[in-house]
This record gives C-alpha cells, structure tokens and sequence, in this order.
C-alpha cells in the first residue's frame, strides 16, 4: 500500500489579505520588534514555510502590512485641495490624525511612526523610517507651492507633531487632549504660514 504525502506549503484557504490584516493589527498593537515570526504564524494559522513563501521574511510581511496601512489611512495628499490654503489643510489633516490614533485603544497611535522608533536596526524599523521622510517630503512638497520660505520648518512641526501624537495615544491619551494638542500645533502653523507669506510680499 503506497500512501501518499501531502504536499508541504501554503494551504489552500490561505487569505493573503487576512493575513495582512492579521498581522496588522498585531504589529499595531505590539509594536514591530515585539512581534516574532513565531507570533505571527500562529496568528495567521500558516506554518514557517508557508510564511516563508508568502511573504519572504518578517520585514517582507511587515512592508505589505504598511502599504495596506497607508492605503487605509491618511495622506496628506488627500486633504489637499489644488488652490486651497494650506493652514487649513493642516489643521483638518492634524486634527484628523489625532482622532484616528485614538479610535482603537487596541491599536492606538500610528503603525509606522511608532514601528519608525524601533531600537534596533532592523529592515522594519528602517522601511518606516524610510516612510516617515516620505510623509516629511510630501508636506514639504505641498507647502513649497505657496510657501517656500516656510516649507522645510512646516514640514518638520507637523512630522514631530504627529509623532508626539502618536506616542502619547500609546499612552493613553483620549481624543480630547491629543485633538486639542492638534489644534494648538495648527494655530501656530497658520500664523508662521501668514508671516511667511507677508514677508514674501514685502
């Protein structure tokens, strides 16, 4: 009697996109160090191989999982309206932000700035860091258009700004306070942009 062997790999019920959003939230919740290999099979419900062959190693999984995440969540591109101001564009992307870190104490804060302060210099942790200059050259760029004086300045409030956001919704902070920190951040904002353009004029 010859039995035969079942084939090693991924399963065939294997949900590549549920495994994304799997993984997500525990990268989210954990943070990206924290979250072993071993972890993250048992969660998806696939073995090494299997894992292996989906997505090639951790950080490989880990930079599907950020591109998901930016898909989901906010760009600065999408508040920016050609012709618009940018004060208020800042003040509505800021104040959004702050209630999106805080909407899910289970996932709070944000998954790439928070995986961007990782203490080790892993391929996950320099892919969001790679993704936090990006999001710093996207405002920069936006800012540039009408305010060139200010662009480099405004750009790095807003990417500290979020980034302090973010870590203190890990915190523990509730919507109140981090949108009122948001609001405050925006105000100034305003005025270095309304400065930056009189100055431009005289």
């Amino acid at each position: 009697m010859v039995t035969k062997k079942t084939a090693r790999g991924r399963p065939r019920s294997f949900d590549i996109d549920a495994a994304l959003a799997t993984a997500q939230a525990l990268f989210h919740a954990r943070g990206y160090d924290a979250v072993g290999v071993a972890a993250l099979t048992e969660a998806i419900g696939i073995n090494p191989p299997s894992f292996y062959s989906a997505f090639g190693s951790k950080a490989g999984l880990f930079e599907r999982v950020m591109n998901r995440y930016e898909a989901e969540g906010l760009a600065i591109d999408a508040f920016a309206s050609p012709g618009g101001a940018p004060g208020p564009t800042l003040h509505a992307y800021l104040t959004t932000v702050a209630r999106l870190y805080a909407a899910d104490p289970h996932q709070a804060g944000c998954l790439v700035l928070e995986a961007a302060r990782g203490g080790f210099e892993a391929e996950g942790t320099i892919a969001a860091r790679v993704r936090k200059e990006t999001c710093r050259e996207r405002i920069r760029v936006y800012i540039d258009r009408t305010d060139p004086a200010a662009a480099d300045s405004v750009a790095d409030v807003m990417v500290v700004t979020m980034s302090g956001l973010s870590a203190a919704a890990r915190e523990g902070w509730d919507e109140t306070r981090l949108v009122a920190v948001a609001e405050v951040v925006a105000e100034s904002l305003s005025r270095m942009l309304s400065r930056s353009s009189s100055d431009s004029v005289t």
